[in-house]
């Protein structure tokens, strides 16, 4: 059965021009990029143009802003903990948006305590921050406040300009996940005045294992995993360079080829919003227009978003129910929460991320298969009733 892949949200495939560039650090290089001799050297400039290539993707006024990770989680709980620890004296008040992913939420519900205190933006139904809340939530005394580029889950994209400025009048330092927006449409962090920014390898075609976080020029934070002072001091350990390498490729080829693909994959995506919008009682999660390009979300009424992913999968299509970090839990999505669902309607939910091997001839197939799936969760379910009944 041909596979059809369309969680991309969760974790892309390893480009193959990306492998290509990178596994000779993974089969035969071996050095360590913190010692003098030839080898270490090579591995450091294998890094050092990973560094370039991630600052050119998003634009950061230096390659020294870039600090490589182990993962996006890592990067916000450094960006999230280390503005936090180091800025105490600023204030002892974090904020963040309600649809937030739980790595920049639980973060800041440990610094809790240590005597900080947390408030929340709340958003509207498309998931788009809410102005009045944001104003009422950031005050003199938040430290760090974090606003995600675009949700995965929903495929919102925030205002973020326009959010910095804001926050950037009560004297907050404003960090931004980007982790699902990088690749996907043009970031730049100067213009959008952004203080600290979240990447993943895994998202952007390059290798798992490998994240990295933009610090601007002057903001201060302090290492959350002290050790040996690589990365700048910031972030100790030895640097993953096989994974690094492949990210800051990663990040070339995204930068070069975005405009094109992101372009092909939204004819992809409205294609499949006609179709499955003809389902009964079906609906667009997330905001129609201020939305990624591959992105397209839904929920369902009458069945559980689980098994919808089960049968889909059966039939050879791979589809998500939320974010992939919390999709083993039984709990309904805290995004679709936030955006005013039910209970029972958050559970519901479908997530189709569009790639590179996405095609507009599948369409059809996946249209199919996504009726019959919920034609047949619902005649197992004791909770549908039709609209008309």
């Amino acid at each position: 059965m041909k596979g059809i892949y369309l969680d991309h949200q969760s974790s892309t495939p390893v480009d193959p021009r990306v492998l290509d560039f990178a596994q000779g650090y993974l089969r035969d290089a071996h050095g360590n990029p913190s010692s003098l001799h030839s080898p270490g050297v090579a591995a450091k400039e294998a890094v050092e143009e990973a560094r370039k290539k991630v600052a050119q993707l998003i634009n950061a006024e230096s390659p020294r802003c870039i600090i490589f990770t182990g993962s996006a989680t890592e990067s916000n709980n450094l960006a999230v903990k280390g503005t936090a620890l180091k800025n105490a004296r600023r204030g002892k008040e974090l904020a963040a948006s309600a649809i937030e992913h739980m790595s920049v939420l639980n973060p800041m519900k440990e610094l809790q305590k240590s005597g900080y205190m947390n408030r929340t933006i709340e958003v509207d139904g498309t998931g788009l921050i809410d102005t009045e809340s944001l104003t009422q939530s950031v005050t003199g005394s938040t430290v760090i406040t974090s606003v995600m580029y675009a949700n995965s889950e929903i495929g919102t994209v925030e205002p973020i300009g326009e959010i910095s400025g804001l926050i950037h009048e009560r004297g907050s330092y404003l960090h931004v996940d980007a982790t699902a927006a990088a690749g996907h449409i043009p970031i730049d962090v100067q213009k959008d005045g952004i203080d600290l920014l979240t990447l993943s390898s895994n998202d952007l075609y390059g290798p798992q294992g490998a994240g990295a976080l933009y610090v601007k020029r002057g903001v201060k934070i302090q290492p959350i995993l002290p050790g040996g002072g690589q990365e700048l001091g910031l972030r100790a350990g030895t640097e993953n360079v096989f994974a690094i390498a492949g990210m800051g490729e990663a990040a070339r080829i995204a930068g070069i080829e975005m405009a094109d693909e992101s372009a092909r994959q939204e004819k992809i995506r409205d294609a499949l919003n006609s179709g499955i919008l003809e389902i009964e009682q079906s609906y667009v999660t997330g905001h129609p227009s201020r939305r990624l390009p591959h992105h397209a979300s839904f929920r369902f009424n009458g069945i559980e978003g689980e098994g919808l992913l089960l049968l889909m999968d059966s039939q050879g299509i791979q589809v998500s129910t939320g974010s992939a970090c919390s999709s083993r839990t039984l709990e309904p999505s805290h995004v679709l929460l936030a955006i005013g669902l039910k209970h029972e309607e958050a559970h519901g939910s479908m997530v189709l991320t569009l790639g590179r091997s996405s095609r507009m001839e599948d369409v059809r197939s996946v249209i199919d298969a996504a009726r019959a799936t919920v034609e047949r969760l619902r005649s197992l379910s004791s909770i549908w009733r039709k609209s008309d009944s």
